[in-house]
């Protein structure tokens, strides 16, 4: 059962933002950013505030460097809209299990990102949840 209200475009758009943000960390990695993706549309606090549907976060203003360029516009491919399926019915890995960020540094993972702490790394990315007082709904919703 779903988590997250969604049509068959939105399965493609979310597929898409998986590879174009993390098809270099194999299928781990994409899993990771869709967690962080539907986190974002079910805990409603801090930035995300408002977010109600896949297309409201994935074209959220600053929200993914991957919309301006041109290899987040190719066509989903079907491994990708798996993992995006996986994703909108709530598989939540670690460390993205309650992470609404998550970053790639240029080197070490810092311990806060945007005043919240870093709860791990998965290659490259490093992925940072919030404090249950700044948003407690991302602790609930599942």
């Amino acid at each position: 059962m779903a988590v997250v209200a969604h049509k068959g475009a939105d399965i493609d758009l979310l597929a898409r933002l998986l590879r174009a943000e993390a098809e270099g960390e194999g299928v781990q990695g994409m899993m990771l950013v869709g967690a962080v993706g539907i986190n974002r549309i079910r805990a409603n606090c801090s930035d995300f505030k408002g977010l109600r549907t896949i297309p409201d976060m994935v074209y959220q203003p600053h929200a993914f460097e991957a919309v301006q360029k041109g290899y987040f516009y190719q066509r989903a491919r079907e491994s990708e809209r798996r993992l995006a399926r996986r994703a909108v019915r709530g598989e939540r890995p670690w460390p993205a299990k309650y992470s609404l960020w998550y970053f790639r540094p240029p080197g070490d993972c810092p311990p806060t990102w945007y005043n919240q702490p870093l709860v791990g790394r998965f290659k490259l990315h490093c992925f940072y949840e919030p404090l249950a007082v700044e948003c407690e709904n991302v602790y609930n919703t599942f």
